[in-house]
């Protein structure tokens, strides 16, 4: 017999010890989320329904998909209910999370979109878009114009498909209707996410109507966030296992570990969610707390996983686990930690501590190349940062360029068995070409790749200390492999 998939019809239904909404769901959201991907569904999501059970009413989420139906097909019909599923090796804890309500998709109805950023009731407008859905330019920090996809909605912004633009569209329509603005809360895990929204939603508006854009300067709050979480990728194993251990199908579950932390810039336009309550951090510093997680896990994690992968293993439990990998993290953040500029109260070697338990939870199976993917993108904020930090203070950076120098290997798409695989990133075409034109040494692969100025910027090309330490690196990688390069730097 097939189980009952998951839905308000028999939520009631459900095993006693399955967590469950303790509130009353309400039809009227006071949130939009644009990208209501496996992290907004085991992050954001989670504490407003925490917020929503502890009596603060108002707070649901009406989530719209950017690009497929995929999520709106898994959501929708389990009237926006899903599973989390908290893992911690042998122990497992379900909650069903009622916050979110239902799934736009803007693609087939842009309109409804607009309409649901313009509803009075709607105070907050969080993202989880990834660093392409705002459409920046790395260099500058401003709009890209010359974005197909940002021109397209400049000639028709009342059809938008893009993030920008349809903030701005909902903006523009709350505006006509004489309502105050909504406040947008950027969740994506990178640096100065607030004025990164900023920047990309005044870009778009100055196109489009200057009168507009002098509006949302003066009236819109862009807080800045840090996010941290770690969320696999959910499998159909993991489905088949909620459905043996549930007794229902839930196409939207997710997974994730029993840690989680949001720290939210104290800056709102509208009405505030008492997200403190819930254990969220209100602070006026978000860029400490983001430096330091940018470049202790984020850093660390892929450098596992590009060492990790090349090395053979599949998992991050499974490279941790090696003690000449897990002694590679902490020399790479015995360089980097003296460089984070710490927020006031942070405990690094707790921080570190804990860090290492989370990587060593088997239960996850959190996939090394998961990590890996859009790797041209997290390097800058993840590594590259770091590097330059490190070189300012005249510190050590042989483990940061091992960091590095791995990325670069991966971009061979070769492993180490002579097997190819796809690199799965934004800039693969581009680091494609720069390699097959550079020759076979490591120095000729080193100056292909920091010559792509949209990842390395000029000054790392620039710098030989840094070129030295990646040749040096990437040359262990090319001859020894990925688990002899650590163990060599290890002895």
């Amino acid at each position: 017999m097939t189980p009952p998939r998951l839905s308000a019809d028999n939520l009631d239904t459900l095993n006693a010890a399955i967590g469950r909404p303790a509130y009353q769901r309400s039809k009227e959201a006071g949130i939009v989320h644009l990208g209501v991907g496996a992290f907004h569904r085991a992050h954001q999501a989670v504490y407003f329904d925490r917020l929503m059970a502890e009596g603060e009413a108002g707070w649901q989420i009406r989530g719209a998909s950017l690009r497929s139906a995929r999520v709106a097909e898994q959501l929708n019909p389990q009237s926006g209910l899903y599973t989390v599923v908290e893992r911690d090796g042998p122990s497992t804890r379900l909650q069903v999370i009622g916050s979110l309500l239902d799934v736009l998709v803007a693609p087939d109805d842009p309109q409804a979109l607009i309409d649901a950023l313009a509803a009075p009731s709607v105070a907050l407008v969080t993202l989880t878009i990834t660093e392409k859905g705002y459409h920046l330019d790395p260099d500058t920090g401003e709009l890209r114009l010359d974005d197909p996809a940002i021109a397209a909605d400049l000639e028709h912004p009342a059809r938008p498909a893009t993030a920008p633009g349809f903030l701005v569209a909902g903006l523009a329509a709350r505006r006509a209707a004489g309502l105050p603005p909504f406040t947008i809360l950027s969740c994506d895990n990178l640096p100065d996410n607030g004025p990164r929204t900023r920047a990309a939603v005044l870009g778009f508006a100055r196109q489009t109507d200057p009168d507009l854009a002098d509006w949302i300067a003066a009236g819109v709050s862009f807080p800045a966030s840090m996010v941290d979480r770690i969320v696999p990728a959910t499998t159909p194993e993991d489905i088949e296992a909620l459905e043996e251990m549930g007794g229902y199908r839930d196409a939207a579950m997710v997974k994730t570990e029993p840690f989680t932390q949001w720290v939210v810039e104290d800056q709102f336009c509208h009405r505030r969610p008492p997200l403190e309550r819930v254990g969220v951090q209100m602070t006026n510093d978000v860029a400490a707390w983001e430096r330091a997680k940018l470049r202790l896990l984020n850093g660390s994690h892929s450098a596992l996983a590009y060492l990790g992968a090349l090395g053979g293993y599949t998992y991050v439990h499974e490279a941790i686990a090696d003690p000449v990998y897990a002694h590679f993290v902490e020399q790479l953040w015995d360089e980097v930690e003296p460089v984070i500029d710490a927020p006031e109260g942070f405990d690094a070697k707790a921080y570190r501590s804990a860090l290492l338990a989370r990587y060593a939870n088997s239960a996850l199976n959190h996939s090394l190349v998961q990590i890996a993917m859009d790797g041209s993108q997290k390097l800058p904020q993840r590594l590259l940062a770091s590097l330059r930090a490190q070189r300012e203070a005249n510190r050590p950076i042989a483990a940061t360029c091992l960091a590095i120098a791995a990325w670069m290997r991966w971009q061979f798409a070769v492993d180490e068995n002579g097997e190819a695989f796809e690199v799965d990133d934004p800039m693969a075409l581009v680091t494609a070409e720069a390699l097959a034109s550079a020759g076979p040494a490591a120095a000729d692969k080193v100056d292909a790749l920091l010559s792509i100025e949209g990842i390395f910027g000029r000054d790392l090309k620039a710098d030989p200390v840094v070129v030295a330490a990646l040749v040096e690196a990437l040359s262990g990688l090319m001859s020894q492999g990925a688990r002899a390069s650590l163990q060599a730097r290890s002895v």
